[in-house]
């Protein structure tokens, strides 16, 4: 019988076999973000359509052409989230958290949504780790974040990865340079992609991160934005740099970063990557200080930054870096009779709840069929219930790899004596 249906193109499941990788490198993201002070933040997976055409931006690709979108049975225009800042943002507008105190310190795993086409490293549906914070304009909060992201990198031990640095300043520099941009690619019109000149006069800043070869190759001698920084966001850039040097991170300073969302100002920064193809940004992020003005909030700073999952993966496999295995099944009871099936269920929940992996049959395998699974799961140790067994309310508990046996009592101390086992390899250890 044919299948009725098959994952979405541009989707990805993540099996048993795998989860433990993704699980493995989450961990080590909450633990980071933990110490740097960063709590939880769980928002829903679709917003109103506004929020993104407001918050990210009208000129961006994202919101021109790769956000799902659709009409609710109540004629509301809603869409599936591309990015994870917009909808932080909302949350932290619409229930006031500033009212906590400052700084706002959000952290988040999300899954986003972008129809464009499927190449490694880029999914339609794809994961992020992100943080926020909100209320604060000091460039050593900047600093603070991208160390974050250091610290996961290295955690995870990643190579070869680079942090490039930049500002795009504020609204008010940015108008000269959007004007001298204007300047520089006019004339170039009849060599430009239609998209860019559409960009030309809206937002010219966005043909900086035209993917096209031709107009990247016009792009290369366009205007330095570093050029044209106002004093404020000059020293501000300049104080980021000096808070990383304190800290030992190291950075390259590239004045084409522009980031793909309309939403940024001042410091925007990218760590990159060779070693997976084109798809090089593993983790991308920056200042947004309008954003939540832009929402209807009152002036609150913000930055932030997003850690695509899918691409540290690739980077890991790429790298030849291994992620510990899982933990393997500690005791594996076979049975043999009904009696046998009850006292068992009866002595795996004492196992699991020392927080062990115990597991016994529940298929209706026999004896035979029962080791050889046990076997086939990397059970550590195995025991084999029967009515011999039961009768005289002891078992022996058999080492899977060396073949010793140690024998346990069934009664309320076996987890306890077990949980010993397990743990010190003891083999004479005995009941």
């Amino acid at each position: 019988m044919a299948l009725i249906t098959k994952k979405i193109k541009g989707t990805e499941d993540v099996l048993p076999k795998q989860s433990y990788r993704w699980q493995f490198i989450e961990n080590i993201m909450r633990e980071e973000s933990r110490v740097y002070g960063f709590k939880e933040i769980r928002t829903p997976v679709f917003e109103h359509t506004e929020l993104f055409a407001r918050g990210v931006g009208q000129t961006t690709d994202v919101v021109q052409k790769e956000m799902y979108t659709f009409d609710t049975k109540g004629g509301e225009s809603v869409t599936l989230r591309p990015e994870g800042t917009a909808g932080a943002a909302r949350a932290v507008l619409e229930h006031a958290l500033e009212n906590e105190g400052l700084p706002i310190k959000a952290s988040y795993f999300v899954s986003c949504y972008r129809y464009e086409k499927p190449q490694a490293g880029r999914l339609r549906e794809f994961h992020q780790f992100g943080l926020e914070e909100y209320g604060t304009q000091s460039p050593a909060a900047d600093a603070e974040i991208i160390c974050v992201a250091q610290s996961v990198l290295d955690r995870l031990g990643l190579t070869g990865i680079h942090l490039e640095l930049n500002s795009i300043g504020c609204p008010e520099c940015r108008a000269k340079y959007n004007q001298a941009l204007r300047d520089y690619f006019s004339q170039y019109k009849e060599q430009l992609c239609d998209t860019c000149l559409s960009r030309l006069e809206k937002n010219p800043m966005r043909l900086l991160d035209c993917k096209s070869p031709e107009d990247k190759l016009i792009a290369k001698d366009a205007p330095k934005i570093t050029d044209f920084l106002c004093e404020e966001c000059e020293t501000h850039f300049k104080e980021v740099q000096k808070y990383l040097d304190s800290a030992g991170v190291k950075y390259v300073i590239n004045p084409t970063i522009v980031r793909g969302l309309d939403y940024y100002t001042k410091t925007v920064f990218e760590f990159v990557t060779d070693c997976i193809g084109a798809q090089g940004t593993v983790c991308g992020g920056g200042r947004y200080d309008g954003l939540i003005e832009e929402l209807g909030g009152k002036h609150l700073p913000s930055l932030g930054f997003a850690m695509g999952l899918e691409r540290i993966l690739m980077v890991m496999d790429a790298q030849g870096i291994e992620i510990p295995n899982p933990d393997r099944c500690a005791l594996y009871i076979a049975t043999m009779g009904d009696e046998a099936k009850r006292k068992a269920f009866s002595l795996l929940r004492q196992v699991r709840e020392c927080g062990l992996i115990a597991e016994t049959d529940v298929v209706g395998r026999g004896l035979r069929a029962q080791m050889k699974y046990a076997d086939k799961i990397g059970a550590k140790y195995s025991l084999v219930l029967g009515d011999n067994e039961i009768a005289e309310n002891k078992a022996k508990v058999k080492n899977m790899e060396s073949g010793e046996q140690t024998e346990l009592a069934l009664d309320d101390t076996f987890a306890e004596k077990f949980s010993v086992l397990s743990l010190t390899g003891d083999e004479a250890f005995q009941i």
